[in-house]
């Protein structure tokens, strides 16, 4: 059935949407831009996205959908081919009883529709939808697994070819249509629309696995083409700087990629396998601006006493917590706010994660020599006010430190520890002077990333008996009537239910009781002491004031403290 044309313009203007100045205004733009004109009218800020839409389907007769809420099928989506998807404009959401429902970013568009009708090859409906959520909707359903997949087959046909395809795949391996290269770069394209901070290749028996890590949790895709890995790692090594004849023993390497107008810097590291070498990427995005003390979600209080901290003339401050906890990403932050014209600043790192003016930032290359120790010790003497230290690493970085920050430095590192009490344990362990720690040490953060409720699905939810019964114990506080809310899933949120992660903190304040305790290495009044400061509050206790307040789950606090799988 052929749709009848409906003018836009005199829709809006018939409405009261728009004036009749603006649509002429709109018309000239169009004609200059060449652009569509309900983009033209979005985008001069004539008129709302949602408003229009809203009055275009009810004049036509379509629904209006909200793809951030609606229920996609994959397989069905597949139907229309990538390419029709991207040239039209258009995502099938549904079958019908007379065919498919189809949303289209511009559904007064005939020859896009008859387009789509010669696709499809059936009757469709049309739906109206946000351009921008049909555009990132179409990136995530179709470029996924089943990309990977056909990038790995092809490549391993070209494997299975002949035995020194390989030194010709890698020797070929900067022209765009090497299959390797192409995979290598889809596999970047996924990870990085997704917002993963690691890509893990590990080779099994019988097939590939690529997991990628998105808000702490990896994802799996499965490639049955066991015989790529070879020619993946040894282009990954190439790119890395790294030795592709030795397979025997780990190595490390780093390189950038531009991913999408992105530079991202990759941090990679193989290890010898029964299956072949696995290879872990860390995803560095130099594009991401730093955020300010006030953006990381810190406590009012916790944030007051951090910052008051920051600013003292000299001490050591440490942030602990494990891997990936956003670490670095409180160090930087508490950098930005001291970067001056007045101080200097030194940071020795392990890569150098972010990039920032006026600071010396010295990358460590333990291969020439150039370790923690070394590269501290001369720092020290090229007049620092503020030294950022990557990570107390060994005893000797951990001396140089404590006495920098007795002799007029303010010093900043960090520590693996699992919260802030068993920092200053961790450190006499080390071998670390008991009177220097309790001197020198001004504060520890210790800090986690707990994912957040997807804010598209967020609903009520009551607890299970097992999460009833572990709140129990861990709380004083009454809980009646206390609501806590739950992600049913979505697509915003690839209907894992959470969407982005905030940090959980606890602060510890070196006053002089705790310092009595260090000093007389009291480890048991040290852990007193600090239960019994003014304003501390553990870990555990701010991420269920989060449950609470309907920003995280009970289920994700339970994994957080290592309850649940």
């Amino acid at each position: 059935m052929k749709r009848a044309k409906v003018r836009l313009g005199d829709l809006l203007v018939e409405k009261k949407l728009i004036s009749e100045t603006q649509l002429q205004s709109a018309l000239t733009e169009q004609r200059k831009s060449g652009r569509k004109l309900g983009r033209v009218l979005i985008d001069s800020g004539y008129v709302e996205e949602e408003a229009m839409l809203t009055t275009l389907s009810a004049q036509i007769g379509i629904p209006y959908v909200d793809l951030s809420t609606f229920e996609l099928n994959p397989q069905l989506i597949k139907r229309l081919p990538e390419t029709d998807a991207r040239r039209y404009r258009a995502l099938i959401l549904k079958e019908t009883a007379d065919g498919l429902l189809v949303a289209m970013g511009d559904p007064t568009d005939i020859f896009n529709y008859d387009a789509i009708v010669k696709a499809l090859k059936c009757s469709i409906e049309l739906a109206a939808v946000r351009e921008s959520e049909l555009l990132s909707t179409i990136d995530r359903m179709y470029s996924s697994s089943e990309q990977l997949q056909s990038l790995a087959s092809e490549v391993g046909k070209d494997m299975s070819d002949s035995a020194v395809n390989l030194d010709r795949l890698i020797a070929v391996s900067s022209e765009s249509d090497a299959p390797v290269v192409r995979l290598i770069q889809s596999i970047f394209d996924s990870a990085v629309k997704a917002n993963a901070s690691d890509i893990h290749v590990e080779p099994d028996e019988n097939l590939l696995r690529i997991r990628r890590r998105v808000d702490g949790i990896l994802h799996e895709q499965i490639l049955d083409e066991k015989n790529i890995t070879s020619a993946m790692v040894s282009r990954l090594k190439l790119m890395a700087n790294a030795d592709i004849s030795e397979r025997r023993l780990p190595q490390d390497g780093r390189f950038t990629v531009n991913v999408k107008e992105r530079q991202i810097d990759v941090r990679l590291s193989t290890i010898p396998t029964q299956h072949g070498e696995g290879v872990v990427m860390r995803l560095l995005d130099q594009g991401n601006s730093i955020n300010s003390l006030d953006e990381l979600g810190m406590p009012p209080a916790i944030l007051s006493t951090f910052r008051k901290t920051i600013h003292k003339p000299n001490g050591l401050i440490l942030v602990t917590g494990p891997t990936g906890s956003g670490k670095t990403t409180t160090l930087y932050s508490a950098i930005s706010e001291l970067n001056t014209p007045q101080r200097k600043i030194i940071t020795i790192e392990d890569p150098v994660e972010y990039r920032m003016s006026r600071v010396n930032q010295v990358q460590v290359n333990s291969k020439v020599g150039l370790d923690f120790g070394r590269v501290l010790r001369t720092a020290l003497r090229l007049d620092p006010d503020i030294l950022l230290l990557g990570e107390i690493r060994d005893r000797e970085t951990g001396e140089i430190a404590l006495r920098a920050s007795l002799t007029g430095h303010l010093v900043l590192s960090t520590l693996h520890t699992n919260d802030a009490i068993s920092t200053a344990i961790r450190l006499m362990d080390m071998g670390l002077e008991e009177y220097l720690l309790a001197s020198s040490i001004k504060a520890i953060l210790a800090q986690r990333l707990i994912r957040r409720i997807c804010k598209q699905c967020s609903a009520p939810a009551a607890l299970d008996a097992n999460e009833q019964a572990w709140l129990l114990e861990q709380i004083v506080d009454p809980m009646d009537k206390q609501e806590f809310r739950r992600g049913s899933g979505c697509n915003s949120c690839n209907h894992t239910g959470y969407n982005g992660r905030i940090g959980i903190y606890e602060l510890l304040v070196m006053e002089p009781a705790l310092a009595t305790a260090l000093c007389s290495k009291d480890q048991s009044a040290f852990q007193k002491a600090a239960h019994d400061q003014s304003g501390y509050q553990p870990l555990l206790h701010n991420a269920i004031n989060y449950a609470r307040d309907g920003i995280t789950t009970i289920e994700e606090v339970m994994r957080l403290c290592g309850w649940t799988d």
